[in-house]
């Protein structure tokens, strides 16, 4: 099954009230892409370079989460895109 087939059927199952955040970690945009085109919008990564090589080359109406641990000399390559970042784990951290 494809990549655009498996997130359509996904969607198709999931409640209205309800967001997949596809974690997009080691996968190449071609890939991402082909979700995208079959209606995914939100993307994870847990890698802050990874995330920051990618957010240029996917549209510009993704919503990015980052997933993983986020250390704090990384933050600049994460905070100007993340729509959500869901593993603060220090105030430090969060004080930025």
């Amino acid at each position: 099954m494809s990549i655009g087939s498996l997130i359509r059927q996904i969607h198709s199952e999931l409640p209205s009230n309800v967001k997949l955040v596809a974690v997009s970690k080691y996968h190449p945009v071609t890939e991402l892409m082909e979700a995208y085109n079959a209606g995914q919008r939100s993307f994870g990564e847990n890698i802050a370079q990874e995330f920051s090589a990618k957010v240029p080359q996917m549209p510009s109406d993704v919503e990015w989460h980052f997933i993983g641990h986020l250390q704090t000399n990384k933050l600049k390559l994460v905070l100007p895109h993340a729509s959500m970042i869901q593993s603060v784990d220090s105030i430090h951290l969060l004080n930025g």
